[in-house]
């Protein structure tokens, strides 16, 4: 069976994030998109480890390091667990915000070039 092209956030929201191994190192939280007129998914947030939602840490993936698995239902992101533990996490309160650092180092900490920074032009 194809894969859909289209899928909404809320079908992915709150599934299995693994990496190629299939070990799980937590779940989809949330997908956040770029409003300054790119209109891309900017990262998704990947929720892990805590206990009852009390000491779960979040951390935002590139959306580009992320592929849907339809067929197992889950979202499968190339890093070991000590990768994604090592990279700029934040809590639940305390979100990072548009232009202290945290994002560019965070498509780095994962291989990626922030996609703000690319000289080309955007596909029309």
């Amino acid at each position: 069976m194809d894969a859909p092209l289209f899928l909404s956030s809320t079908t992915l929201v709150g599934d299995p994030v693994v990496n190629r191994e299939g070990d799980k190192l937590g779940e989809l939280v949330d997908i956040m998109l770029d409003t300054s007129g790119s209109g891309r998914i900017a990262y998704g947030v990947i929720g892990s480890g805590g206990i009852l939602g009390m000491g779960k840490k979040l951390f935002a993936v590139p959306w580009s390091a992320v592929a849907v698995d339809t067929d197992n239902k889950a979202l499968v992101v190339d890093v070991d667990k000590d990768t994604l533990d090592a990279a700029p996490g934040f809590d639940p309160d305390h979100w990072p915000q548009p232009g202290d650092g945290v994002w560019a180092q965070m498509y780095r900490h994962y291989g990626f070039d922030p996609y703000w920074e690319d000289p080309a032009p955007p596909l029309t």
